[in-house]
């Protein structure tokens, strides 16, 4: 920018910039953070290609991890995790499912912060959630799943729709054959109909 306010842009800010819109924040949230416009920060992108490549880089990153987790919602996932039992009352919740009781060699313990403890494996399962299932069609698969679906009308053979007027049987009697019904209904009460 010559003869202008000089940028108060840094090289460093691509490295901030990417982390933060890799967090999701807006173009307005970015120029809040480096206490700029908004304008600024697209004159940002436009002068210092660096700066626009860390932003697009850090979104698409972003948006990729998001995608893998709503895929991953809709069909469904399990994933090792851990439970913790106060070791005397896990005994005694599970002595009647003997059976089912983990031995001791099966569990993980630690023991010297949780000497009381029994840390019991098992896998965590999430089923497919039907609301992602929805989304992801209706995102990836427009044309078979959104919500409005395109109707064209067409007349014969693809052309024009033709049409023909139709005119319907003129009324039983015209305004003035009802000005004059109602009036001989109305003298033969003995009023008039007002002029």
């Amino acid at each position: 920018m010559a003869g202008g306010r000089p940028s108060k842009y840094k090289p460093e800010y691509c490295k901030q910039a990417k982390k933060l819109a890799f967090l999701g924040a807006t173009d307005k949230e970015l120029a809040d953070f480096f206490e700029v416009e908004e304008k600024t920060i697209n004159n940002w992108k436009k002068e210092h290609p660096e700066f626009l490549q860390s932003l697009n880089e850090a979104k698409a990153e972003a948006d990729a991890i998001v995608v893998k987790s709503l895929f991953k919602r809709a069909i469904g996932y399990s994933h090792p995790a851990v439970k913790i039992f106060q070791r005397n009352t896990f005994r005694k919740k599970l002595a009647p499912l003997n059976e089912d009781m983990p031995e001791e060699e099966d569990a993980i313990e630690d023991t010297d912060e949780m000497s009381d403890a029994l840390v019991v494996p098992y896998t965590e399962y999430y089923p497919p959630d039907t609301t992602a299932c929805i989304f992801w069609l209706k995102n990836r698969d427009r044309e078979n799943w959104r919500d409005k679906i395109d109707q064209e009308v067409t007349g014969k053979d693809g052309g024009p729709i033709q049409y023909e007027q139709v005119v319907d049987k003129p009324p039983v009697e015209t305004p003035e054959q009802w000005q004059e019904r109602v009036q001989r209904q109305l003298e033969a009460k003995g009023r008039n109909l007002p002029h």
